[in-house]
């Protein structure tokens, strides 16, 4: 469940710099981010934290190679087309995926899509599903 917890944070954090368009081509401040992130989500537990962090930074430092993995499986859909929230959510499943090798595709997957279905609409937990399933599969 905590792991749940870190992702939840994840998506907040990506969401955030997704919508105000902050970090995407300077990375030098994200530590400041992730500190006023943190105080302002007032999460104590450090292995929360760090879990979180690990995905965040991963997902932003690899960012260009997840959103063309992303595009070259959603076909007929460009990225910029979808939701903030699914398209976030898909980043850092998909960060998990292709670099986090400890973790079974198929956890990576079924948490993102528990998330979706908590924070996006009904029918993005399908949509979801059907790319990083296909990403999972290459």
């Amino acid at each position: 469940m905590k792991r749940r917890e870190s992702r939840e944070y994840v998506l907040q954090f990506l969401y955030g710099i997704d919508f105000l368009g902050t970090l995407k081509d300077d990375t030098s401040k994200l530590e400041e981010a992730l500190s006023h992130f943190w105080a302002d989500n007032h999460e104590g537990n450090l292995d929360i934290r760090a879990f979180a962090e690990k995905i965040i930074k991963g997902t932003i430092k690899n960012l260009e190679e997840i959103d063309i993995a992303i595009q070259a499986t959603a076909e007929k859909w460009k990225l910029e087309r979808m939701a903030s929230i699914d398209r976030n959510i898909m980043r850092f499943a998909t960060y998990e995926l292709l670099f986090m090798k400890d973790i079974p595709p198929a956890v990576s997957i079924n948490e993102a899509l528990e998330i979706a279905k908590k924070y996006s609409a009904a029918e993005s937990a399908a949509f979801i599903n059907g790319i990083l399933d296909r990403i999972a599969k290459r």
